[in-house]
């Protein structure tokens, strides 16, 4: 009961956010602009796709749920969008989407999103700011939108062999405020609710306030100072309070080539009889841009895990990245090792050792024809003592018949390999749509109708 009243005042105000800024933000755009102008700046489009997954559950094939289907989806969307002069603006998405399953009708569901992001410049320095993000979906494993969309990265938490519908929203409003050339101060506030209508999968909602200062001292020496404190409450797991810190140090040399070094502490407690534990990350960093559009990121150190009970995690900790954006080809190549956590999911995995590799590449072959392809590698070792290797390729074309008109096949194989006997999966699925429209938020939308469309402008 308790539960069902949280999700009922957190959805009333998402409701309440959104109408208010639509309402402050919106009422200089309907005092300066005719009925027309208005109306030109509402952009309605359709998606419609077919699917076809061999094994919508990820179950491991020796248990013997391993179950296909067909799978339409219907998109019907409605973007706005307006920019005032520089002093405001509002880009707001809703798809009102249909996920309907051929063989299996119950797994049928409505499929919503949506996306809020409204911001009212008070001077030329102090931005107020309103993110807020909605999705219901049936993911196995569910997309965590980036500012850059070329990542596409994924929980490390997984709904295997059953089926499971989620809501996720977050509601960021912040300040940010600018008091030189590249210095910044700036504080978010973000809550964020998950609510997983199977009972096998965890309640969870999340409060963090975090505020962070870029100040560069002169033209060569800069740093950033950030902290985050995070109250977590979850429905049977012990609640936690997080304090993470980070520290930069920045030597510019020239406006291509700076070195960095960082600094990481992060404490979480938790309520018995969790365990509390300290990470402690210090690494040196190097960046590099080998020209306007191609840019290099090296960065290593190593980490240790201190729990108050049991044994000491520690292991080397590195970044490598290269990204390259030109007017034909976009890709992103990197590989990540250490430590990830995993809260405020399916499964709420904690602390985990964690190795990943990912590419994504785009490329127009032709002013109307893309190609776009994606791989990645995980290698987690959690808690319990699980170890996996996850796989996932994906990609195809998207060709644009007319500006409102555009088709797109999709193929995509994930596989995971378990230390754990029955845990382990292999998905394969192809996937065609069509599109009537331009969506505007094609690149800021997490949980969008495919890779393609989140990767392709």
């Amino acid at each position: 009961m308790k539960s069902e009243k949280i999700v009922k005042a957190r959805r009333r105000a998402w409701v309440h956010w959104t109408f208010l800024t639509l309402f402050l933000i919106g009422i200089p755009s309907f005092a300066h602009a005719d009925i027309n102008d208005i109306l030109l700046k509402f952009n309605p489009y359709l998606t419609v796709q077919e699917a076809y997954s061999d094994n919508i559950l990820l179950s491991n094939s020796t248990i013997g749920n391993k179950l296909n289907d067909y799978i339409t989806t219907v998109y019907p969307g409605l973007g706005f969008s307006d920019a005032g002069l520089g002093t405001y603006g509002i880009n707001l998405d809703f798809i009102a989407g249909y996920t309907y399953y051929a063989k299996n009708h119950d797994f049928s569901y409505f499929s919503p999103v949506g996306n809020l992001d409204a911001w009212y410049a008070m001077t030329s320095n102090l931005t107020f700011r309103v993110r807020d993000y909605v999705v219901r979906s049936d993911a196995a494993r569910e997309e965590i939108g980036t500012p850059d969309a070329s990542l596409d990265q994924l929980t490390l938490s997984t709904i295997r062999g059953v089926h499971a519908i989620y809501v996720r929203n977050v509601v960021e409003p912040s300040v940010e405020y600018h008091f030189g050339g590249e210095d910044l101060l700036s504080i978010l506030y973000e809550n964020m609710t998950y609510r997983n209508q199977n009972s096998l999968f965890e309640n969870s909602q999340e409060n963090m306030v975090n505020p962070r200062l870029n100040y560069w001292f002169d033209i060569r020496n800069g740093v950033v100072l950030e902290y985050l404190l995070t109250f977590g409450y979850f429905a049977t797991s012990p609640n936690l309070v997080g304090n993470e810190a980070r520290a930069r140090y920045i030597y510019r040399f020239d406006p291509r080539l700076s070195l960095f070094g960082e600094y990481i502490f992060m404490r979480y407690n938790f309520d018995s009889p969790g365990v509390d534990y300290d990470v402690h990350n210090p690494s040196l960093g190097i960046e590099y841009k080998f020209s306007p559009t191609l840019t290099g990121t090296a960065q290593g150190g190593y980490y240790w895990e201190i729990p108050v009970q049991g044994t000491t995690e520690k292991g080397p900790f590195f970044l490598l990245r290269l990204q390259q954006k030109t007017e034909k080809t976009t890709y992103t190549v990197s590989a990540q090792g250490g430590y990830t956590q995993d809260y405020f999911t399916a499964e709420n995995l904690g602390f985990a050792r964690y190795y990943t590799a990912y590419g994504t590449i785009t490329h127009s072959l032709t002013e109307r024809l893309t190609l776009a392809a994606t791989g990645s590698v995980e290698r987690p070792t959690l808690s319990s003592g699980e170890k996996d290797w996850i796989w996932i390729v994906r990609g195809g074309p998207y060709y644009s018949l007319t500006r409102w008109l555009s088709i797109f096949l999709e193929g995509s194989c994930m596989m995971d390999h378990s230390s754990i006997m029955g845990l382990g999966y292999k998905e394969y699925r192809i996937m065609a749509g069509i599109t009537l429209g331009h969506p505007t938020s094609r690149q800021t939308i997490m949980g969008q109708p495919t890779f393609l469309q989140r990767l392709i402008p």
